[in-house]
C-alpha cells in the first residue's frame, strides 16, 4: 500500500485535490473530519477541551469551534494547547481508518492533513503532494469563498508555515491557481507517479 500525504495552506484546495485522487481511486482521509470527530460530545477530546479551555468555549454541548477558532488563531499559546490535545487523537483515528482500507485492499490511501510539516509528519509517506496557490489567492479564496474578514483570513494563514516555504519541501506541487479543468490534469499526470 502506498501512503500519501497531501496538504497545502488554508484556501489552497486540498479538498478539491483530495476529490480528484478519490476518483482516481484512492483511498481519502480527511484530517479535519478527524479533528471534529475526536471532540464530538461525549468523546475524550470533548472532555480534555471543555477541562482545558472551560465552559464558555461549549455551547448547545458542543465545542464551540467559532470560539475556539477565534482564540487559537489569535494566541499563539492557547493554540499550541489545543494541539495537544486534538492531534495525538487525530493521529489515532487516521492510523485506524488506514489500518481498515489496508484490510479492505486499498493501494493508495492519501491522508489530507493541513499541518503535515508544521507537524514534521513528511516521514511517514511514501511522497507528499502540496496543494499550491500563491499566499495573494489563499487570501482572496478565503475571504470570498468563505465569508472570513481579511483579518480573520491572514491570521490564519500566518499560523501555517508559509506556503513557499511548503513548496520547497513537497516531493510534488500541484498548482491550483488555475482552472479546475488545470488542476486536475495536474493531478491525472501525477497519478500514475505515486500510485504505482
Amino acid at each position: 500500500m502506498k501512503l500519501i500525504g497531501l496538504t497545502g495552506g488554508a484556501g489552497s484546495g486540498k479538498s478539491t485535490v483530495a476529490g480528484m485522487f478519490h476518483e482516481l481511486g484512492a483511498t481519502v482521509l480527511d484530517a479535519d473530519q478527524a479533528a471534529h470527530t475526536v471532540y464530538e460530545p461525549g468523546s475524550l477530546g470533548f472532555d480534555l477541551i471543555e477541562r482545558e479551555f472551560g465552559p464558555e468555549y461549549v455551547h448547545d454541548d458542543r465545542v464551540d469551534r467559532a470560539r475556539l477558532g477565534e482564540l487559537v488563531f489569535n494566541d499563539a499559546d492557547a493554540r499550541q494547547r489545543l494541539n495537544a490535545i486534538v492531534h495525538p487523537l487525530v493521529r489515532e483515528w487516521m492510523a485506524a481508518r488506514t489500518a481498515d482500507a489496508l484490510i479492505h485492499g486499498a493501494t493508495v490511501v492519501v491522508q489530507d492533513v493541513p499541518l503535515l510539516f508544521e507537524n514534521g509528519l513528511e516521514g511517514i509517506y511514501s511522497a507528499v503532494v502540496l496543494v499550491y496557490v500563491p499566499e495573494a489567492v489563499q487570501l482572496q479564496r478565503l475571504v470570498e469563498g468563505r465569508g472570513l474578514s481579511a483579518a480573520r483570513a491572514r491570521s490564519i494563514i500566518a499560523a501555517q508555515m508559509p506556503i513557499e516555504e511548503k513548496r520547497g519541501r513537497a516531493q510534488h506541487v500541484i498548482d491550483n491557481s488555475g482552472s479546475r479543468e488545470e488542476t486536475q490534469a495536474q493531478v491525472r499526470k501525477l497519478w500514475p507517479l505515486i500510485a504505482r
